[in-house]
């Protein structure tokens, strides 16, 4: 399959990565295709690669020789790469991986998954979830493709130019430079880090779509919220967003569109277009062309896309069709959809249903807090316990001050107050919820 690499050689003057020697870079991606076509078998490739340049050419080279192509963080440590190993075993692994751990993976048996060639070329991009097992999604050039074509039909842009600070290893930083590739357009990839350091690039940010994932979105908010709004729409995913965040967004004029999506539907299937934003819509937004939401008589939601994945390696499901959701949500009478919250977090305290996210909200309303997670921990008494874990803004704040500036019905008034340092997230925002059980319960014994 070379249609990726077509993509880029009929571009006229070659410019799609900025910052890379897009030249250079197709020289190098056709010796590496020269190089894994060699082979009449189609590899197992691990990429981890930090080096966008470097990551560019590695996933068009293997995508193109119809390779097996699993995309994982260079930053993961020992733990999570031997989970990695004792579910595939590469022939291949490309990017700047300490050599030291793969040392192990001979002897890890080889799984039966593409033991013959299938009739596309494999993506397999991780999630972990809020329980940080790894897994890797099944998608094709074909899924992406279709999530891209969605995405700026919505939009109404034929031409999408990217400004990334997110691991394009990851799915929405993958799918960025999918939509530039695709249109013909342009995307520029810079470290977050750079970020914090006060580095900013010289782009013209009206050009552009930008992604985010909240603590993201914070910290540009505080840092140059002048810069951030010039960019044509901000995207916004990755994790549950505080209202207080948004409302703080809207008051900089910043042309936010929060997403709803995930690994599994090659990102965003709902998108809040940044008009109706701006307007004070506080929902996901409306579905995308390319995808159909439904939600049953519990409000559980279903999706069927033509960019879901087929299946969790090595589990292929070529006939997949609908996706049932752990999210809970409703339409309103114009088509937009509003998350209620994850059907698992329910917390069901004394026969009454109590949703973490919108107690969370409540608490943030409060302003006495920077950070919140809300879960319910087991009881004998009520079944399950509200419990909440929170940052204080002030050392002086009390658990019984927050609680008397709250404005939601008792029985979601949390029980147990647990004031914490930090609450543990991964480096997209999400919660580690086994890290918080733990700490949870913990302490929740301490307690008189």
């Amino acid at each position: 399959m070379e249609r990726p690499l077509e993509y880029l050689k009929q571009r006229r003057d070659r410019t799609f990565l900025l910052g890379c020697d897009n030249n250079n870079a197709i020289d190098r991606i056709e010796k590496l295709l020269a190089q894994l076509t060699r082979n009449p078998t189609p590899q197992k490739i691990i990429i981890a690669e930090s080096d966008p340049c470097k990551f560019f050419i590695y996933f068009i080279a293997a995508v193109s020789a119809n390779c097996s192509l699993f995309l994982c963080n260079p930053d993961w440590g020992q733990l999570e790469w031997q989970q990695v190993f004792n579910l595939v075993k590469p022939d291949l692994i490309l990017g700047n991986l300490e050599a030291s751990l793969t040392k192990n993976s001979s002897s890890i048996p080889s799984q039966t998954f593409y033991e013959t060639a299938l009739p596309f070329s494999p993506i397999l991009i991780p999630t972990g979830g809020s329980s940080g097992k790894i897994r890797f999604t099944i998608h094709t050039w074909g899924t992406l493709t279709a999530s891209a074509a969605g995405f700026y039909e919505y939009f109404d842009r034929k031409v999408i130019n990217s400004f990334c600070i997110l691991p394009l290893y990851h799915v929405s930083g993958l799918m960025q430079l999918m939509r530039s590739l695709l249109t013909g357009g342009k995307i520029a990839i810079y470290s977050y880090k750079d970020f914090k350091k006060g580095r900013i690039p010289p782009i013209a940010p009206e050009d552009f779509f930008i992604s985010l994932v909240p603590t993201q979105l914070q910290f540009l908010l505080k840092s140059n919220p002048t810069w951030l709004s010039k960019f044509q729409t901000v995207l916004l995913g990755g994790a549950a967003t505080a209202r207080s965040l948004l409302d703080n967004a809207r008051k900089h004029n910043i042309n936010l569109a929060p997403t709803y999506g995930m690994t599994e539907t090659a990102s965003g299937v709902v998108i809040l277009k940044p008009k109706d934003f701006l307007e004070e819509n506080n929902s996901s937004g409306q579905v995308l062309p390319h995808a159909e939401v439904t939600i049953d008589s519990d409000k559980i939601i279903t999706i069927k896309s033509k960019s879901m994945c087929l299946g969790y390696y090595p589990n292929l499901c070529l006939d997949r069709e609908h996706f049932l959701t752990d999210d809970l949500g409703y339409f309103d009478r114009n088509g937009y959809l509003y998350i209620i919250g994850r059907n698992s977090q329910k917390i069901i305290t004394g026969g009454e249903n109590v949703f973490p996210s919108e107690v969370e909200a409540a608490i943030l309303a409060t302003d006495l807090v920077k950070d919140i997670c809300v879960i319910g921990l087991p009881d004998n008494k009520w079944g399950e316990v509200v419990t909440a874990l929170y940052v204080a803004k002030e050392n002086d704040i009390s658990a019984e001050e927050i609680k008397t500036a709250l404005k939601i019905s008792k029985y979601k008034i949390p029980k147990y107050w647990l004031e914490v340092e930090t609450i543990p997230r991964c480096d997209r925002g999400k919660i580690n919820y086994q890290q918080i059980k733990k700490i949870a319960s913990k302490q929740k014994r301490s307690l008189p």
